[in-house]
């Protein structure tokens, strides 16, 4: 049966726990005299912020000095332990669905056809297979298509020999472009769920491949791939009685990034845009007018539907027009402010495809970002011994 609600409901089937902003966003040329202007198909934005459980409005930004033995402390460090507790009693293939489908690419394939396929199954990653070594060859994600990109603008006169890229091409267009390429991981799918997680803090990425080895061969076989939306959606639906005891706000835990944000409007081009990711090694820009107040959020994933076909000169297009190019299932941008509490932004993870939380005031201005890394090595890394956190770092 068709869901006929839209993305807000859904993400609040209850009605009580999710608050959304007005319907009607606001357009990149500012407000008019009669209320916010309609903006054109694909820059529409259903904000969904996490439920604040009826928290009273603070009189006050000054936050009180707290000591480190308060209660809220103690029942905060309570539901971390209980939550690293179930990580490392899980394993990684508990988070997998009972059914699931699993493309791999032979890395034999061209880009330009990996594109499509891609495209075509609704995925924005892949794992790679080396059909002549019979082995794992790596992750293919939006992360390579920036940078076959990169490599188009900064060797134009090789246009013709982009499309003749295969994805075993990859470290060798990494290394034209002075790439430091990223570390090929993997996890055994019945080690504990901890280890694939501190894995992936350590080498910055947001999904991992499961690789089993047959016992007789000593072949590798790609099991899945899991992602850090899909690890934290496991704990919030598997582990609740410990998330509702993360009740301190983002600001009190210093949750997500709030200074050096790079930022875009809906009249930059895509190609400004992705030059904004390289550079700050980001994956995601807010999209502001000229008050700063945010209207959408350009990913790394919206980039692959720009260069379909080879396509690269649709990179000079703007922003909207890309966003435009978005499927209508678009869950939306998720926003918070900074006085949620970390157990709703679970509350709103458990409900919803949540990638990333935009921090906003209460007139919708950027604040900062919060990535699913951020909320990963909160959980696995506060409070435990400092040379720990010094290796992992953090990524929106």
């Amino acid at each position: 049966m068709d869901d006929a609600r839209t993305p807000t409901e859904k993400a609040n089937p209850g009605g009580a726990s999710i608050a959304s902003a007005p319907a009607a966003p606001i357009s990149a040329g500012g407000e008019n005299a009669n209320g916010p202007q309609q903006l054109r198909h694909g820059h529409e934005l259903p904000f969904v912020a996490p439920s604040s459980y009826l928290r009273p409005k603070p009189t006050s930004r000054t936050m009180p000095e707290k000591t480190a033995s308060s209660p809220l402390d103690k029942e905060q460090m309570q539901g971390l332990r209980g939550i690293r507790e179930f990580l490392k009693v899980r394993t990684s293939y508990d988070v997998l669905p009972l059914s699931f489908r699993l493309v791999v690419l032979d890395n034999d394939l061209l880009i330009k056809k990996s594109l499509n396929i891609l495209l075509q199954n609704g995925i924005v990653s892949a794992p790679l297979w080396d059909s002549r070594n019979s082995a794992f060859a790596g992750l293919l994600t939006s992360t390579d298509y920036i940078n076959v990109i990169q490599y188009y603008c900064q060797f134009p006169e090789e246009i013709d020999q982009v499309d003749k890229f295969r994805l075993s091409s990859l470290r060798e267009i990494e290394r034209r472009i002075g790439v430091v390429p990223l570390e090929t991981v993997s996890v055994h799918p019945m080690r504990p769920l901890y280890e694939a997680c501190r894995r992936m803090l350590r080498t910055r990425a947001r999904r991992i491949p499961l690789v089993d080895t047959d016992d007789e061969t000593g072949r590798e076989t790609v099991v899945s791939v899991i992602t850090q939306y899909r690890i934290l959606k496991f704990i919030a639906v598997n582990n609740e009685q410990h998330t509702v005891l993360l009740k301190k706000p983002v600001r009190d835990i210093g949750l997500g990034t709030y200074s050096s944000l790079a930022t875009a409007t809906m009249g930059s081009s895509v190609l400004d845009v992705i030059d904004l990711m390289v550079k700050h090694n980001i994956s995601a820009v807010p999209i502001v007018d000229q008050n700063f107040k945010l209207l959408n959020v350009f990913e790394a994933v919206d980039v692959i539907p720009c260069i379909k076909g080879g396509a690269y000169e649709e990179l000079a297009s703007t922003v909207g027009d890309a966003l435009s190019r978005r499927a209508d299932d678009f869950g939306g941008i998720y926003i918070c402010g900074e006085d949620d509490r970390l157990d709703s932004i679970f509350d709103t993870i458990r409900k919803s495809r949540v990638h990333r939380l935009v921090v906003v005031d209460d007139d919708s201005r950027l604040k900062g970002i919060i990535s699913l890394s951020d909320i990963l090595k909160y959980v696995l890394l506060f409070g435990e011994e400092e040379d720990d956190i010094r290796q992992v770092g953090t990524m929106i």
